[in-house]
């Protein structure tokens, strides 16, 4: 394996689109949500060490899940836990990650990428990576993976790439907020769009770069740690300074602003596993169309339903189409999947009436 690979494994987030099953304290990327024996994070740290040393692997997280990453990683070191003192966008994290990375290894070379999305042909997606790493190391680039649109979702940003090119990596033109439907399918017919997956490739020179000229504030306040990154003072002056940093996204931060920004649109099924609906599309169904996780189900009259309990637990459905029906602990859920955009406000709710335990 090439020891100037490096990752960066995202894991900060809440998923609380998941919620009863994704709390604050236990997010989605600690659960298996497909059913499979094994994690999100773990699925994904598997993905990544095919290609990338396993030491290499750098997971970002929340100081909170401290524990249950290193639980659930067994063979990562305390090294590779990056713990964010409050919570931040993406840019702040990434930078700062980077910068130890290129203290470590200034010809390191990496991959950002979310703890929590599905990925189908793991084989492709090695590949894919590969290609963008080759292309990284031998040009001043920062890089992003696209997804091919099968469809016109308003829930991802979009790419925007040179139409014009005939090779695999492209200029990219545009970075697109999300659209509304008409929107979304007119960047399907011009046919030169691509979904926004959030995974990065660049060399730590570059994207360390990017930020000191598109971000001085920021760069600023993360450099003037770099003589303690990776001592054991680190730790004193992230807390003392992360939470100064701007709440601000890396798209917004560098990938919008920067000219050097090339996408591979990508060769493997993809899928951000952001709401329940996005997860019962990538489950098996009954012969009733029920994606059924955990649970042992007697439907009748019901269809279309995303139904996952804790323990195996008898569900008895009659009459329900296109429901999220979910048990946890104190929990139960029933809800339209047309609706699973507002289980936000829904979790907001139940905080409200009956506490912040239930969230």
């Amino acid at each position: 394996m090439n020891k100037n690979y490096y990752a960066i494994l995202m894991a900060g987030g809440v998923g609380s689109r998941f919620w009863p099953v994704s709390t604050q304290e236990f997010p989605k990327q600690f659960h298996d949500m497909l059913g499979t024996g094994e994690t999100l994070i773990q699925k994904t740290f598997s993905r990544l060490s095919t290609l990338i040393p396993e030491e290499n692997i750098f997971i970002l997280t929340n100081e909170i899940y401290n524990d249950l990453v290193l639980e659930q990683l067994p063979s990562v070191t305390k090294r590779q836990v990056v713990l964010e003192p409050a919570m931040r966008n993406t840019a702040p994290c990434i930078l700062y990650a980077s910068m130890k990375i290129e203290k470590e290894n200034p010809d390191a070379v990496m991959i950002v990428a979310p703890s929590d999305h599905w990925i189908e042909d793991e084989n492709a997606f090695t590949n894919n990576v590969k290609q963008a790493f080759t292309f990284c190391e031998q040009n001043n680039a920062l890089m992003t993976l696209g997804i091919k649109p099968t469809f016109p979702n308003t829930g991802y940003g979009y790419i925007e790439y040179d139409k014009s090119s005939t090779k695999d990596i492209k200029n990219v033109n545009q970075f697109r907020e999300k659209p509304d439907y008409h929107t979304a399918q007119s960047f399907i017919n011009q046919g030169n769009f691509l979904w926004n997956a959030g995974i990065f490739m660049w060399s730590a020179k570059t994207v360390i770069e990017a930020f000191s000229n598109n971000q001085p504030e920021l760069f600023k306040l993360f450099e003037s740690g770099v003589d303690v990154y990776n001592t054991d003072f680190e730790d004193d002056f992230i807390r003392d300074n992360y939470g100064k940093a701007e709440n601000i996204s890396v798209d917004y931060a560098i990938m919008e602003k920067s000219k050097n920004v090339f996408v591979l649109p990508a060769t493997f099924d993809w899928n951000d596993l952001g709401t329940w609906g996005s997860l019962y599309d990538k489950l098996e169904k009954d012969s009733d169309k029920n994606a059924v996780v955990n649970a042992r189900t007697l439907t009748h009259n019901a269809s279309g339903n995303m139904i996952r309990t804790k323990n195996n637990k008898i569900v008895v459905v009659d009459g329900l189409q296109d429901y999220i029906i979910v048990d946890k602990d104190e929990v139960l859920l029933i809800y339209p999947k047309t609706k699973e955009q507002d289980i936000k406000k829904v979790l907001q709710n139940v905080k409200d009436e009956f506490g912040e335990n239930y969230g």
